[in-house]
């Protein structure tokens, strides 16, 4: 006798299985997560590249010279501060240090404050012969700085600006000025108009509605700009080699890691190097950690409005 079986009422019918389709959208996200995956390592790769020597020399500058040679990659038995004596004091790292400070403090000043004014200018207002300033400055960011030395420098002593603090910040402006304008000239287009309108209409001139509407608006685009002129003239080398020739107070502080170097060599100092080294270093590390937010906000501000 055949078995038969029926199906009650209220009884789930049975379906079959789904087929398995490989879609676009899961192969394009497979793809993305490695791609990811492999972003991620490069950049993590890469910050150890960048942090690890830079450990280094911390610890070096904190051990003896017979550490340095015999351990050099042990942390240091006992933290020794008399190289940071040593390179303060008797390679004069103190008066190199007041000299960049003096120097850069002067040329960030003067190439923030025109190049802001410049690039709002070029970036608000038309008038004949816009694009041809706009672009002859994008032009001067492509030009060698090794090609204009031997000019530079006859220029300098026909006005005898050679081994002087304002000949060196006057270069270190006209040297940066064009980056800040191209960088500044963009952040300055995606500024609303309708706040600016809205303060000329008010009665403010347009040198108040730039310094009191416009400027504080543009405060991450301005901190970010900063940020690379700053770590472009402090650690400027070659300008200051060429136009600071004779005086020897008036060196800055590429220069004395430079002869600091070069006299260890001889003199087997190398605590007191790497204690100069990091001395150099200390500021632009402390600009950064103390602008990161800012640095970041400036560099996404324009793709994101």
């Amino acid at each position: 006798m055949a078995l038969r079986t029926e199906r009650t009422e209220g009884s789930p019918r049975p379906e079959a299985a789904a087929p398995v389709v490989d879609s676009p959208q899961g192969r394009i996200g497979s793809e993305g997560r490695v791609l990811n995956v492999f972003s991620h390592g490069v950049l993590a790769l890469w910050g150890l590249m960048v942090t690890l020597p830079l450990l280094w020399a911390v610890l070096s500058a904190f051990k003896s010279d017979r550490e340095i040679f015999t351990s050099p990659w042990a942390l240091p038995s006992a933290l020794h501060f008399d190289a940071w004596g040593r390179a303060w004091s008797q390679a004069h790292m103190s008066r190199y240090f007041l000299n960049s400070v003096v120097v850069v403090a002067g040329s960030l000043t003067g190439t923030m404050l025109l190049g802001a004014m410049a690039a709002y200018v070029l970036a608000r207002f038309t008038f004949p012969g816009n694009r041809f300033i706009y672009f002859l400055f994008v032009g001067g960011m492509s030009f060698p700085v090794i090609l204009a030395l031997v000019p530079l420098f006859f220029v300098m002593k026909n006005m005898q600006l050679l081994d002087t603090y304002p000949g060196l910040i006057l270069v270190y402006i006209a040297y940066s000025l064009p980056f800040t304008i191209f960088f500044l000239s963009g952040f300055f287009r995606t500024l609303p108009t309708s706040v600016a309108e809205a303060a000329l209409i008010d009665g403010a001139s347009h040198t108040r509605t730039f310094f009191q509407v416009m400027l504080p608006m543009a405060k991450p685009g301005l901190i970010s700009v900063g940020i690379f002129n700053f770590l472009g003239q402090w650690n400027q080398y070659l300008l200051p080699t060429v136009l600071n020739v004779g005086d020897e107070d008036k060196k800055l502080l590429p220069q004395g890691l430079v002869a600091l170097a070069v006299s260890q060599g001889y003199k087997g100092d190398w605590s007191g190097l790497f204690a100069g080294l990091v001395m150099a270093m200390l500021p632009v590390l402390a600009a950064y950690v103390v602008f990161q937010r800012q640095v970041q906000a400036g560099l996404t501000a324009g793709a994101l409005k």
